[in-house]
Formats: structure tokens, C-alpha cells, sequence
């Protein structure tokens, strides 16, 4: 049964799907764009520790801080890419095809649009 929303001006991305899917198809993008989100946040931590792990100038305390979040972000990078097979297996046998909507131009055109509302330009040249 699909869920039919008024359709307004101010309806974008997230109301589109909700217009277009019934509640199975929103939980599967709901879902998806979590894991999208958990893995990001995941590889910026990585990256985080890293930088910390370089600044921190051979102090015991800083070193031991940039290793932990390494570490956990290393874990969470895990716990995201397990809780994918988990959810696709799961929702497979549920109907729910979640791993379709976990794809790069998705994700590229998702970025794209919300750099775009925001008013980035983006990156430029120097002539």
C-alpha cells in the first residue's frame, strides 16, 4: 500500500521518497542511507586518528588518544560492513532489497544535491 503524501514546493529528496515508495521502499532507503552515513563517519574517524596520530609530537597521552580512535573507528568500519551483509541477508528474506539502494552514483548524487542547497560551489580553479 503506498503511502501518498501532498506534494509541495519544499518537497525534496527524503519527501520524493516518501511520495514514490510505499513503507517498505522507505525503510530500505532509511536504512541504506545509515549504513552510507555509519561507513563515512567511520572512514572520516580513521582519518581523524591519523591526523591526530601525526600532530601529536611524541606525547604519550596524545599517541594513546589518536591509537583509541583508530582503533574504534577501525571497529565501528567493521560493525558497518557486518551490520550490511546482516540487513541484506535479513532483508532479503523479508522482501526488503536494501543493498540496491547502497550504491556509488546514488551517493555521489546525494552529496552533490546537498552541497548544491547549501550553496557550495565546489572545488575551483585558478585561471
Amino acid at each position: 500500500m503506498p503511502i501518498n503524501l501532498p506534494s509541495s514546493p519544499a518537497s525534496t529528496g527524503v519527501l520524493n521518497i516518501a511520495e514514490n515508495y510505499d513503507i517498505r521502499g522507505i525503510i530500505s532507503y532509511g536504512l541504506a542511507y545509515a549504513i552510507i552515513i555509519a561507513g563515512f563517519l567511520s572512514v572520516a574517524f580513521i582519518f581523524f586518528g591519523g591526523i591526530s596520530f601525526i600532530l601529536s609530537g611524541g606525547q604519550e597521552e596524545k599517541i594513546k588518544s589518536a591509537v583509541s580512535t583508530i582503533r574504534y573507528a577501525i571497529i565501528g568500519l567493521i560493525v558497518t560492513i557486518l551490520a550490511t551483509v546482516i540487513v541484506g541477508t535479513v532483508g532479503k528474506a523479508l522482501g526488503l532489497d536494501i543493498i540496491r539502494y547502497i550504491n556509488l552514483s546514488d551517493i555521489i548524487h546525494l552529496i552533490t544535491s546537498i552541497t548544491a542547497q547549501t550553496g557550495s560551489s565546489g572545488p575551483q580553479t585558478l585561471q
